[in-house]
């Protein structure tokens, strides 16, 4: 059985570095705008499904839904002293790349038995216009298996944060439209996982087409 809510040092941790780094940076930085904050439920288990183009991707995500999101990370970026604490602190969990599809749904169902909302990027990595072309599966059976309700989010603008051969972050606008909860699937038939992991890629796609 999950529990309602993250356990409490995680939430203290998440909150703090929400609070000081991400959120300010998002709102002033990259003069963030954030459409449809209302839809998502606060408590119970909840899958984030959304597109990605950009490395700041989860902790802009996370930063929209007013509860805290836990997301995948490569388990290479671990590896890094620093970086591994910062996101940590965040929600992130490692996943092996070898084996991503066990790993992922493993980690994010135990994310969700934790109390936490688990972010899933629908295609599964970056693309380079923020467009889903090639939707996967693995979404779509997290919620199967863990009875948990779908929101689908799209994010617009943060392929341009980062340019070539360049690190530092540029201060282009951002805009984060969050779409209404989706029931969670029935069953794991293949067809059924199918049919609404292209629904939720349509939805993210027309939001994203509305751009700033």
């Amino acid at each position: 059985m999950s529990q309602e809510r993250e356990p409490l040092n995680s939430l203290v941790l998440y909150h703090l570095f929400k609070w000081s780094v991400v959120s300010p940076m998002l709102h002033s930085y990259f003069q963030g705008k954030i459409y449809g904050a209302e839809n998502v439920p606060q408590e119970g288990p909840l899958v984030v499904v959304s597109n990605h183009a950009s490395h700041f991707d989860p902790p802009i995500v996370a930063s929209c839904m007013r509860r805290p999101v836990a997301f995948m990370a490569k388990e290479e970026l671990f590896k890094i002293p620093i970086f591994r604490e910062a996101i940590s602190l965040y929600g992130a969990y490692p996943v092996n790349r070898k084996s991503a599809d066990r790993s992922a749904i493993r980690s994010s169902l135990q994310a969700l038995n934790e109390g936490w909302a688990a972010g899933i990027f629908l295609q599964g990595t970056r693309t380079k216009d923020g467009r889903i072309t090639n939707p996967k599966l693995g979404a779509a059976m997290i919620a199967a298996k863990a009875n948990a309700p779908l929101i689908p989010v799209s994010l617009w603008g943060t392929e341009k944060i980062l340019v070539k051969d360049s690190p530092i972050p540029r201060p282009t606008p951002v805009t984060v439209r969050i779409g209404e909860v989706i029931d969670p699937p029935s069953s794991n038939q293949r067809e059924e996982l199918e049919q609404l992991t292209h629904h939720c890629a349509e939805l993210i796609n027309k939001m994203h087409d509305l751009g700033r």
